[in-house]
């Protein structure tokens, strides 16, 4: 591994032979010889899988294949023995070769012991997964593998020979006992390769399922990364093969598997339509007016989801596409206290659903308290069915919690736990990391600190653009009480740059602070989803205004506020709580704003230019992918909202000349993002950005050029077709 040895791998501890003490070297590959994996036959099917990627892992870096046996007795002089408490003939394995190592983990979650003696090291776990953990642990702390080089890009250093004169990794139980990843709004993972299979939805975005290969990449990732729960995708509709083989291949790597928190007992609206499609009726998604027919859905669900292990049911009752279930019906109550009751009443019966069926014990089951359910709660309006693991959201740009975590009691008979944003669509961030490891360890200790560390799913979207964060939740659901997020991002940084360091660690935290916050919700306002949402609402004002017969002039647009507040037209608890989304901001705010980080993207950048000449090739491109294309697109995004918003100013002052150079700028901004995403799409990325259609570049270009087409017919300035459309 190139740079320092991370001093912030929580939760191990690596101990040196100490002075005078006989060293005992354990050799796993060398010239002469290679050490043999001693797995015994009972051990599941995540634990081989692991055994592999070890196997592979120690290919790439060595040019040497370790074999792998099931017993003792057919192995080498050398043996690594991989072994789980809860596996009888390892258990009886373990009591010969490592006494004691049993009985230390006995009981535990997900624990692990790591010790080499002589010609021996023994990987074990209290469970399958602290088995696979252990052997991922010691995979990143001595053999250098990015958990994450999938969607890095970043392969280890490669060496001769693998020997260490004394290896003990141990972990106690993990701080978040459920740790995980949340797929959602998966664009550019669905249009990258190949498509997976087709969905059957009527929603324009979804077409596509995630191809298997691209799940399998996922979920390795996951358990490198030592997480342990995953919803595989958005709206996913088990009954569909297509989309059962992203769950199978989450199953295969000993995973608990959950659901949208739109999907109660896995049926979102569009499976409710296929369903009952299929039967000859089309009825109205309504728990409110069909309930019988809502209930068989469930249950025909609830059947073909527990023939899978480890699942965390989704309890709950959403409507259409992320949205309340009254927007799905009219005829439903319109007061929150009945709304609040229906919603009782469905997770009360899905609940009784999961009793008929026979749902797989042990049984997990989660009530997601997002946008109107975490108002309806902080209402006292609904009512938890016990055993219930209760789970807070964040405000959505992934920034606070929503008040109520804070004011709802912890009680005896549920457990508590939290959803978090690093990725958001609508807002964003999407194309962009945001939340720094900083912000996110901030919540996640108010997490721990209130009864809320029992699960912890994390928003991740397309995972590539959040690498680093991603990375640094890992590190601190794992073990929150030894993790520094400021020493973890200087050893982040380390690891993964051989030098300029200090000058990255000053590019990385510059980039993170020069997001602006709003001055009264204390939130960001201007990231990539929002810049993109306001700076189109802009345009459309602008489109009517040139459009308009001089005769009968559109009436000048208040320029107090630019991005009214949905709250503004429908109070209710759905718009309450996504009220940060998109914060209200006056015309001058998001100048001023827009400009401030133009000009911090702008010194970002200059840094990241001044040291990528002088970074090997490969430390250079993940430095361009991670960071450089990142403040690219902030930079170019805010000049574009900046300049829209001049255009629109100046138009409703009648400056016809300065709103067209305006606009023409910020043409030109979003030019330059699409450029730089070819650079950023190379190699195996290519097509990264074929399915980005949530925050859709090419169309706000074509935007802008359509409005600066009007005014340069205003103006009756000649406007040739452009020859540098993308």
């Amino acid at each position: 591994m190139k740079g320092s040895r991370s001093l912030w791998f929580t939760a191990l501890v690596l101990v040196q032979a100490l002075p005078g003490t006989p060293v005992h070297a354990f050799s796993l590959v060398t010239p002469q010889s290679n050490a043999t994996l001693v797995v015994p036959a009972g051990e599941p099917e995540c634990v081989r899988l692991a055994v592999q990627d070890f196997v592979s892992d120690v290919y790439k870096i060595t040019g040497q294949t370790l074999a792998v046996v099931p017993r003792w007795e057919d192995g080498g002089p050398n043996r690594v023995v991989v072994a789980t408490v809860r596996v009888p003939d390892s258990s009886a394995l373990l009591a010969r070769v490592a006494p004691g190592v049993s009985e230390a983990l006995q009981g535990r979650w997900e624990s692990y012991r790591v010790e080499s003696d002589g010609d021996q090291l023994v990987i074990a776990g209290s469970d399958e997964r602290g088995t696979m953990f252990g052997l991922y642990a010691l995979i990143e702390s001595h053999l250098g593998v990015d958990p994450l080089y999938r969607w890095s890009s970043r392969a280890p250093a490669h060496r001769t020979s693998l020997s260490w004169d004394s290896i003990q990794l141990s972990s106690g139980e993990p701080t978040f006992k459920f740790r995980g990843w949340f797929i959602n709004d998966e664009d550019l993972l669905t249009g990258w390769k190949e498509s997976g299979g087709k969905r059957k939805l009527d929603y324009p975005y979804y077409a596509d399922v995630v191809p298997r290969e691209v799940m399998q990449a996922i979920a390795e990732s996951l358990v490198r990364s030592r997480c342990n729960l995953i919803i595989p995708a958005s709206f996913i509709d088990i009954l569909n093969p297509p989309e059962e083989a992203l769950v199978q291949e989450c199953a295969r790597r000993g995973v608990f598997i959950s659901q949208h928190h739109v999907e109660p007992l896995g049926v979102s609206a569009f499976s409710f339509f296929n369903y009952w499609k299929q039967r000859g009726r089309e009825l109205k998604y309504s728990y409110f007016s069909h309930p019988r027919e809502v209930e068989e859905v469930w249950r025909a669900y609830a059947k073909k989801w527990s023939s899978y292990p480890n699942v965390i049911w989704q309890l709950g009752l959403r409507g259409i596409a992320d949205r309340p279930m009254w927007m799905a019906d009219p005829a439903t109550p319109q007061s929150d206290a009945d709304r609040g009751a229906l919603i009782s009443a469905a997770m009360a019966a899905q609940v009784k659903i999961l009793d008929e069926v026979g749902a797989p014990a042990p049984r997990y089951q989660t009530a997601t308290l997002w946008a109107e359910g975490s108002q309806l709660n902080e209402q006292k309006l609904l009512t938890l069915p016990k055993g219930t693991i209760v789970v807070f959201s964040d405000n959505s740009p992934g920034w606070k919690w929503q008040r109520d975590f804070f004011t709802t009691p912890r009680q005896p008979g549920y457990a508590y736990g939290v959803y978090y944003h690093h990725a958001l669509i609508g807002s964003g961030p999407h194309l962009a990391q945001v939340p720094s490891p900083r912000k996110t360890h901030e919540c996640l200790q108010l997490a721990a600190s209130h009864g809320a560390a029992s699960l912890v799913i994390c928003n991740v979207s397309n995972i590539r653009e959040f690498v680093l964060g991603i990375d640094a939740t890992a590190k601190m659901t794992w073990n929150l009480a030894d993790f520094d997020p400021e020493r973890w991002l200087d050893q982040w940084i380390a690891t993964r740059f051989s030098t300029e360091q200090a000058t990255l660690a000053r590019a990385y935290r510059s980039y993170f602070e020069t997001w602006q916050v709003h001055p009264t919700q204390g939130v960001p306002f201007l990231m990539d989803g929002q810049m993109l949402q306001t700076g189109t609402s802009l345009l459309r004002q602008l489109t009517q205004r040139f459009q308009a017969d001089s005769a009968n002039p559109v009436s000048a647009v208040d320029s107090t506020h630019a991005t009214p507040s949905p709250t503004d037209a429908r109070q209710d608890a759905f718009w309450a709580g996504i009220r940060d989304l998109h914060p209200t901001s006056s015309r001058g705010s998001l100048i001023q704003g827009a400009g401030a980080q133009r000009a911090g993207f702008t010194r970002v950048q200059r840094l990241v230019d001044s040291v990528v000449a002088r970074l090997p090739a490969e430390e250079a491109r993940f430095l361009q992918d991670n960071l450089g294309f990142q403040t690219g697109l902030a930079l170019q995004l805010s000049a574009w909202l900046e300049d829209v918003t001049l255009a629109t100013e100046a138009a409703e002052t009648g400056n016809l000349p300065v709103s067209r150079e305006a606009l023409a700028r910020a043409e030109a901004a979003l030019l330059q993002i699409l450029t730089q995403a070819e650079e950023y799409c190379w190699g195996p990325w290519r097509h990264w950005y074929r399915g980005s259609t949530k925050l859709n570049l090419q169309g706000a270009l074509q935007r802008t050029r359509d409005v600066r087409t009007l005014a340069d017919t205003r103006l009756r300035v000649p406007h040739p077709q452009s020859s540098t459309t993308k």
